[in-house]
């Protein structure tokens, strides 16, 4: 059901670090949006994030944003384990929610998302920006129907962070690499190839007990395909985000497909030898995620990025841990 205001009004949880790209500069390029209050637990780093990003109303708690009847939407980009709790609470406010990604911390509670949705009329989206972005759109159609039958696909996103401290790391705030970058290069597989993997095998090296900063797994689609994934906060690699597919008649290879607005390369080889070069859009994927929201909330058109594919994501994601020899996030207490 359309929302009756012409505007779209966003109200963001917390005070994160990537609220500024995410959701409040492509916020001002977006018409019919507008991003009016946030809250966040210390009260003076809300006032200052406010002031610096022009955010007028600034809320004393989470639970007084969610309940301004100003506020349209939430913007969720609290800590992993605070997803699931805060989207079901906006939902239960009559809130639309933008939910960072992932999802949830676990499959389980994405399926209780996705309850607390179902037959409200209100959009749930999981903020996979680059979704969202030509030239994803462009590698799935390559990859689906200009390759020949795929035969491999394989995504890699290794980024460096050593920060000490820093709550990717944190198991209480269901942290590991897979779960922050894992998550997009599993996504990534999934969309190339239009189905749902089995994880056949996967590795871990461990920061701490239970926090993985490398991961790589084996799948098997149900097609036939097969497919790998690698992630990495720090390792022998320090830097590398791509994807590639490959099929009979060709092979394509992306270079970062998170974000293609400051440098990208898309490359299509076919079986012949020959090869062609793709250029895309420099406009943010950010502002076609929120493009993407405003039109599902006003407009009542379908999102890339609903419930339900985050609940299958997160499945692979938990199957991922086991198959490593951990457990999924939220699963057991850390040690």
């Amino acid at each position: 059901m359309a929302n009756p205001r012409p505007t779209l009004r966003l109200g963001t949880l917390g005070a994160a670090a990537i609220a500024p790209a995410a959701l409040i500069r492509p916020a001002r390029d977006v018409d019919r949006v507008e991003v009016v209050a946030l809250a966040a637990r210390d009260r003076t780093r809300a006032e200052r994030f406010a002031a610096k990003h022009r955010v007028p109303v600034v809320h004393d708690s989470y639970d007084e944003l969610l309940a301004d009847p100003d506020i349209d939407a939430i913007y969720n980009p609290l800590p992993n384990s605070l997803h699931a709790e805060y989207t079901i609470k906006a939902l239960a406010a009559g809130k639309h929610v933008l939910c960072e990604k992932p999802f949830t911390s676990n499959a389980t509670e994405a399926r209780e998302v996705a309850a607390a949705a179902e037959g409200t009329d209100l959009v749930v989206m999981e903020a996979f920006h680059y979704r969202y972005h030509p030239l994803m759109q462009r590698a799935v159609e390559v990859a689906q129907h200009e390759l020949g039958a795929l035969r491999h696909v394989e995504a890699w996103m290794q980024v460096p962070l050593i920060k000490p401290g820093d709550i990717r790391y944190d198991l209480a705030l269901s942290g590991g690499a897979t779960m922050d970058l894992g998550c997009y290069s599993i996504h990534q597989l999934r969309s190339l190839v239009g189905d749902e993997p089995e994880v056949r095998t996967a590795r871990a090296k461990k920061h701490r007990a239970g926090v993985d900063r490398f991961m790589q797994a084996d799948f098997e689609f149900g097609t036939g395909v097969t497919g790998r994934f690698t992630c990495s906060l720090y390792g022998a690699i320090p830097l590398r985000i791509g994807f590639r597919a490959v099929g009979e008649e060709g092979e394509l290879r992306v270079f970062n497909p998170a974000g293609p607005q400051l440098f990208h390369r898309f490359t299509v080889r076919s079986s012949t030898g020959d090869r062609h070069r793709e250029r895309f859009s420099k406009v943010p994927t950010y502002r076609y995620q929120l493009e993407s929201f405003r039109n599902a909330v006003l407009d009542g058109e379908a999102t890339l990025t609903p419930p339900s594919d985050s609940i299958a994501n997160m499945e692979v994601i938990d199957a991922v841990y086991r198959a490593a020899g951990l457990e999924p996030r939220g699963t057991t207490r850390p040690r």
